[in-house]
């Protein structure tokens, strides 16, 4: 079965449920886990507020903060069902493409995620970081996704 899960967290409500999911299921694996949250560099044009606003000094404290909750967060979960953990704080442009190679660099069997349900415009306006772990990465990937969307499929 899985030895080794790497699981992204964002920090979200739905980030958590995945995060509580895949460590149940590293649990009746006995397989151990990597938590990891991305975050987006410091750039000096930029659109998003705190980098508007902030120094490369004041983004980056921020940054740490936000990276140390998120994986407190999922480390307590871990700690509570005696699953192994190491959980990873990495910056990159793109949180899919550090998903993707942290899964390769750590040897993970599987990637645990959420989705956060986006259909129509939204989707394709905000894209999915997960829709592109999904297209990219050569490791299984078990999306969580939230319960009231649900997976719809169209038949012809």
């Amino acid at each position: 079965m899985h030895k080794h899960i790497l699981i992204p967290t964002d920090g979200s409500t739905l980030s958590q449920a995945a995060v509580e999911y895949g460590i149940a299921l590293a649990k009746s694996a006995s397989a151990t886990v990597t938590i990891l949250t991305v975050s987006t560099p410091f750039h000096t044009f930029a659109v998003e507020p705190a980098m508007v606003t902030d120094t490369p000094a004041q983004y980056a404290k921020q940054v740490a903060a936000l990276a140390t909750k998120y994986l407190d967060a999922a480390k307590e979960v871990a700690l509570a069902a005696g699953v192994g953990c190491e959980a990873v704080h990495v910056e990159h442009d793109h949180p899919y493409l550090a998903i993707v190679d942290m899964a390769k660099a750590r040897s993970c069997d599987l990637i645990v995620m959420a989705s956060h349900g986006r259909r129509g415009i939204t989707a394709i306006m905000l894209g999915s970081e997960t829709n592109k772990v999904l297209t990219h990465s050569n490791v299984p990937v078990l999306v969580v996704r939230p319960p009231d969307r649900p997976f719809v499929s169209v038949e012809s």
